[in-house]
């Protein structure tokens, strides 16, 4: 949550209660639930092992009775229950309650003390309801109740089910500030000074009208008060003020990508000398424009969107949003040159856009994925027009001060988006947005394709009416057409396929109207199985988009589930002038055999030269690079030089050899930049390294701990298929996820005995909210155990 002093908020994550099931009476005050399960939030009971594991039927969390099949990655919802007690406390007592749920997915009921209090169906909405009616007076205990219902064919995608985010208890007094009501902007930059206003909202809690006094007070990154002002105002009985403030800043340190500087501002309320409510909001200075002439303009530079399309899930955390989990994604995406993400395909995580925020990454806030239309019998559009508005204000209203949001979006690959029912409809999401914000530009994904009747669906001109920047998912073909039919039309790649990466980024960098692509998906994820195979078949075989079981992650990402750059991120790294040569060898087929690369897919490659067995055949070797020409060197001996190609791209057929290949770009007939790619060794021994060994007992910090197969020389032996063991001993923090990033070995996800895939595995630690020391252990048969000690403070 955004807002908020320590005495105003508190974390309500811990000391839940939880049965999965169809229980009776379950809401009601008085209960049993002693044999419930304890835990802490976040949680996603579809990510964890299947009580019942059947031989054929089950693996792990995966079962072939999923009702979303491959779509959800063979995992199942249902029906669970939490419950969770408290007292509220003498210095609490008169004060107002407010229950903040960041996501449950997916509808959800909440009781407090047995009355019903609120209800949401958009499992990744925020919301936040006031409870205070409904508590016991302040020394009595309080139960809370949630109902989650998970069922059904309800997504495209895997989701999760539970309460998957953080939940809050907003303390406050009758009259407050109101955080959502509270709106900064940044009006002008100019003279070294930023002009900035902000509309503070009042609540009167009193039943007559009452006079307040409203401070704010601008806090600089480094912590200095650098404005101040103050309003007296007279407010309603029961009602609500939104005052206005307009406030400079001298010498203001911009937002951006590069520096991603934070401010923060004070809103007190006041009354006869006593404070009574007091938030701290982040923001950051920036401005953001629009035009064909220029494109995207960040504080006036001019900058391309180098995005990515990313789901919510946290591998093998499945949706669980920790916000150390969700800070790693947008420190990992940062790391590979990524400077935008667009939220696929609904509202991301507080925990994500915070750490937006604070990183530097843009951020493209999608709202839906379907309207009116479904896509599939219990998805969202059964609720559509009931809630849309309330989940569109929660949105825009959570996020319009957060300095990463640069677009809002109001659809992806929407069913009706050509006809005159779609036109309105985008019209209505647009003007609902318009209410809270005028500052940023509308958008959505249009595509011209994925449905049945695709032949149909042109022209588009009802699904761009209302938007302010047109998003074109795999449309790079039309950008030059369009631009000659529609001259004032801002464009950009909303999704694009890897494969089709050097025309989509050419089109950004030769057009000053196409502002930026975004990859699907820069991240692999759980679900849409198998979307990005590349498989090994016979000439004739057919290759579906979906892949069957075991296949669960769609395998179409620039990095894996465990945050490992993939072939087609060094292509990437090339496009985007991030590095300058990369080279990746592909794997060999079988006699008779040929592979086929589905449409999200990419040739099969590997970041080795390591291929025993395959001595004299010749292997497959490409090499990416901007420069004119290429040569390649085996054991310090030229293979052969050769032109790259208009897609960056050389290939060599190269008979395979152990030792080093060497890829060296030439222009002019001199050498420059080079990259090598060496054989392993044996494996002599299991690597065993973490992001952090010291946690904080908070009950939420993390730590990814990597196991990598290594030889002696500290190569990752990328091709053994090794069974390994993890265990651990101590306390003061646990295992909460293991396993690997292959997309179908079903085995090895959650699991403490994983096979290694492409040489490597994954533990994840959680701290718990006391100190201690943790070892953890892993062996392997015929290799020395390594271990690691975690320490929890």
């Amino acid at each position: 949550m955004q807002a908020g002093e320590s005495d105003r908020k508190e974390l309500f994550d811990r000391g839940w209660r939880f049965s999965l099931g169809n229980l009776e009476n379950a809401h009601q005050a008085v209960y049993d639930d002693s044999s419930w399960r304890l835990l802490n939030l976040p949680h996603d009971w579809s990510v964890e092992p299947l009580k019942e594991q059947i031989p054929g039927e089950t693996i792990g969390p995966f079962s072939k009775k999923s009702p979303g099949g491959a779509a959800t990655g063979q995992t199942l919802g249902g029906e669970g229950w939490y419950r969770k007690t408290f007292v509220i406390s003498p210095e609490d007592a008169g004060k107002r309650h407010e229950l903040y749920f960041e996501g449950i997915y997916n509808q959800s009921e909440i009781w407090v003390n047995g009355r019903k209090a609120h209800r949401n169906v958009y499992g990744y909405s925020t919301f936040r309801f006031d409870i205070t009616p409904y508590c016991n007076p302040a020394g009595q205990e309080n139960v809370i109740v949630v109902r989650v219902i998970n069922e059904g064919k309800n997504s495209r995608w895997y989701t999760g089910s539970g309460i998957y985010r953080h939940v809050w208890m907003i303390r406050t007094a009758p009259s407050h500030i109101d955080d959502w009501g509270t709106f900064i902007t940044t009006n002008r930059i100019a003279d070294n000074q930023a002009d900035v206003s902000l509309t503070a909202t009042v609540v009167n809690g009193n039943d007559s009208a009452t006079d307040f006094e409203v401070r704010i007070e601008l806090v600089s990154p480094t912590g200095k008060t650098v404005s101040k002002a103050t309003q007296s105002t007279k407010v309603a009985s029961r009602d609500t003020l939104e005052i206005p403030f307009h406030l400079q800043v001298k010498k203001p340190r911009l937002w951006s990508t590069e520096t991603p500087d934070l401010y923060t501002s004070r809103i007190s309320l006041w009354k006869d000398g006593t404070r009574l409510d007091e938030v701290a909001i982040p923001f950051g200075i920036r401005t953001i424009s629009f035009s064909v002439e220029n494109g995207f303009e960040l504080n006036g530079v001019k900058t391309k969107l180098k995005g990515g399309c990313v789901h919510h899930d946290n591998g093998l955390l499945g949706s669980a949003a920790f916000d150390r989990a969700e800070e790693r994604k947008v420190e990992i995406l940062k790391k590979n040159g990524y400077n935008a993400v667009r939220g696929s395909h609904n509202p991301m995580s507080e925990s994500f856009m915070s750490a937006c925020d604070r990183l530097g990454m843009l951020v493209i806030d999608e709202a839906f994925d379907q309207w009116r239309g479904k896509k599939n019998p219990q998805d969202y559009h059964l609720y559509f027009d009931e809630w849309s508005a309330k989940d569109i204000r929660a949105l825009v209203l959570r996020d319009r001060n957060r300095p990463s949001v640069i677009m809002w979006s109001i659809g992806n690959e929407i069913r009706e988006r050509i006809t005159d029912e779609g036109r309105e409809t985008a019209g209505y999401l647009k003007n609902e947005i318009l209410k809270y914000d005028r500052t940023r530009p509308v958008t959505a994904g249009v595509n011209k394709h994925w449905d049945k009747d695709r032949k149909n669906m042109l022209p588009l001109d009802n699904a761009f009416h209302h938007l302010d920047v047109a998003g074109y998912n795999y449309m790079w073909r039309f950008y030059e057409e369009d631009h000659a039919k529609y001259p004032q039309r801002i464009i950009f790649g909303s999704e694009s396929v890897a494969t089709e990466a050097s025309h989509n980024w050419d089109m950004v960098e030769k057009h000053p109207y196409v502002i930026g692509d975004f990859i699907w998906t820069a991240m692999d994820y759980l679900g849409e199985s198998g979307i990005g195979n590349s498989l090994e078949v016979d000439p004739e075989e057919n290759v579906h988009q979906f892949m069957s079981w075991p296949w669960f992650n769609g395998w179409c990402g620039d990095i894996d589930l465990l945050g490992v750059k993939k072939p087609q991120s060094y292509y990437r790294d090339v496009l985007w002038h991030e590095r300058k040569i990369s080279m990746a060898v592909e794997v060999p087929v079988a006699e008779g055999k040929i592979r086929k690369v589905s449409f999200w897919g990419w040739p099969e490659e590997r970041l080795s030269w390591t291929f025993p067995g395959m001595e004299n055949r010749r292997l497959k070797v490409n090499v990416y690079t901007r420069a004119p020409k290429v040569r390649l060197y085996l054991n310090n001996v030229l293979v052969e030089e050769k032109i790259v190609n208009e897609q960056y791209k050389a290939s060599f057929e190269v008979p395979y050899q152990e030792g080093t290949l060497k890829a060296v770009e030439v222009d002019d007939n001199k050498e420059g930049a080079s990259t090598v790619l060496a054989t392993a060794g044996e494996a002599t021994g299991l690597r065993v390294t973490a992001d952090k060994t010291r946690l904080s007992a908070d009950g939420q910090d993390l730590s990814y701990v990597w196991i990598e197969l290594v030889d002696k020389k500290g190569n990752v032996v990328y091709d053994s298929q090794r069974k390994i063991q993890i265990a651990s001993e101590g306390d003061g923090a646990c295992i909460i996820a293991s396993g690997t990033a292959s997309p179908n070995d079903m085995a090895s996800f959650q699991s403490l005995t994983p096979t290694l895939f492409n040489g490597r595995a994954m533990v994840i630690i959680r701290s718990d909210y006391h100190p201690g020391k943790m070892r953890l252990t892993v062996a392997s048969d015929g290799i020395k155990t390594s271990a690691i000690n975690l320490n929890t403070k």
